[in-house]
């Protein structure tokens, strides 16, 4: 667990500890990072969080799961979208120490120019600004030269009659038309304000990136969408929204796996299509991939799981574990037909003499399962997780596949001849052909 606690110059800083091994500790390192927490910031003038190191999203944000980014234009509307966005998230209690890394912790002084009073006096908006250059800055104004090498002169004022804001009415500007030296502060208005040490670019925008942490329970898919949600009904304008660490894996790796999981669909049916020599018994089997789907995901709602990484990979194994219900129904079918049997008929013998087979493998599969789902110790949750889908995915498909699978062949495949009908056709018209051997 590292505790960050953050700060200008030297203010901030970093702290490593280590919790007990698993098998020995009492409690979880979410429950103890909790508890530091919220000690630490009932102290006074301290700003501090908690977060455990983890190999995802380990760059800029301290590692916190959820790195929201906003885009815009100019900073000026970026920290009014900010302020929305924090007010917003505040309220939401599942969405810990808030943060964000645009911080008007830097003093600066902002100098206004009376165009008109220095128009009046005759003097440029450009001189004014080579005053303050040269007293505040340096400007190189000429060279000479000094036994062949060439020398800068560059005119600066001292540091210590600069030291105030207030100061700038040491600095004199020379009138065009009167020749008089005006003070600067008869032509400008200063004004004190605050800004942030550094202003932040993503994808060459510019951004300000909101962080925090996530309450037990509360899934890093439902903050982001929370977030996103607050900038939708709060936010008018074009406002662009980015990911950084955690955040931007898990929006990455949902939209690799919907591609996953669609080439897998797609290799398993043309698999199938070239085993069956049919387009249409594949889909039928493939209608059992939806039903173990259902079973998946509710089970995983019923278990208060989320849909991760993990839930994913459970998902695509799925395919092939419910797919092979279907099989054994469509292929014993196919079967009998070759055998000569009734279409109606084949698929009743098939469904009724092929149940015990799938009632066994599903079995095996669903208990198969129960172990993931029940242990404990490190790496628990992504057991528990793949375990959830196979035993709710499994089971529910096997449940549902003896009654849909059968209808789906006889509405589908009525029309559709038996595998083997072409090769009996082939095979009848050698033998009703004369003998090649006879020259007839």
């Amino acid at each position: 667990m590292l505790i960050r606690v953050p700060g200008w110059g030297n203010s901030g800083g970093v702290a490593i500890v280590g919790t007990e091994n698993w098998n020995n500790g009492k409690r979880r390192t979410s429950e103890l990072m909790q508890e530091v927490s919220g000690k630490l910031n009932e102290l006074p003038d301290v700003k501090a969080f908690t977060f455990m190191r983890s190999g995802l999203g380990g760059g800029r944000g301290g590692g916190r799961p959820v790195q929201f980014v906003i885009q815009g234009n100019t900073y000026q509307e970026l920290v009014q979208w900010r302020d929305i966005v924090l007010a917003k998230a505040a309220e939401n209690p599942q969405l810990q120490m808030l943060d964000h890394d645009y911080k008007e912790t830097v003093p600066q002084v902002l100098v206004e120019i009376n165009s008109e009073r220095a128009a009046d006096l005759g003097i440029s908006v450009g001189a004014v600004g080579q005053a303050l250059e040269a007293m505040l800055g340096g400007r190189r104004v000429t060279t000479f030269l000094d036994r062949g090498k060439e020398y800068d002169v560059i005119l600066e004022g001292e540091d210590k009659d600069f030291a105030k804001p207030g100061s700038i009415s040491n600095v004199y500007v020379r009138a065009n038309e009167s020749g008089k030296l005006i003070p600067l502060d008869n032509l400008v208005v200063l004004k004190e304000e605050a800004t942030t040490s550094s202003l932040n670019r993503y994808n060459r925008m510019r951004s300000i990136t909101i962080t925090a942490n996530l309450a037990p329970g509360y899934s890093l898919g439902e903050a982001l969408e929370f977030l996103e949600t607050t900038v939708k009904d709060n936010i008018e304008g074009t406002v662009g929204i980015d990911y950084k660490g955690e955040s931007l894996l898990f929006k990455e790796s949902g939209e690799s796996t919907v591609l996953i999981f669609a080439l897998a669909l797609l290799i398993t049916f043309l698999v199938l299509a070239a085993q069956f020599e049919s387009f249409v018994h594949p889909f039928v089997i493939m209608l059992t991939v939806p039903l173990g789907l259902v079973g998946a995901l509710a089970g995983l709602y019923l278990a208060g799981m989320t849909l991760n990484i993990y839930s994913q990979i459970g998902l695509v194994m799925l395919i092939g574990l419910v797919a092979k219900n279907g099989i054994l129904i469509v292929e014993f079918a196919n079967q009998l037909r070759d055998a000569g049997v009734e279409f109606e008929d084949a698929i009743k013998r098939a469904s009724t003499l092929r149940l015990r087979p799938i009632v066994m493998t599903a079995f095996t599969t669903v208990f198969s399962a129960i172990p993931l789902i029940v242990t404990t110790g490190p790496g628990s949750e992504s057991r528990m997780v793949i375990g959830m889908v196979i035993f709710a995915g499994v089971g529910v498909a096997t449940l549902l596949t003896i009654y849909v699978v059968p209808v789906a062949y006889m509405v589908l495949a009525r029309n559709t001849g038996s595998p083997l009908a072409i090769s009996k056709e082939l095979d009848l018209l050698d033998k009703e052909s004369p003998d090649k051997s006879s020259g007839h």
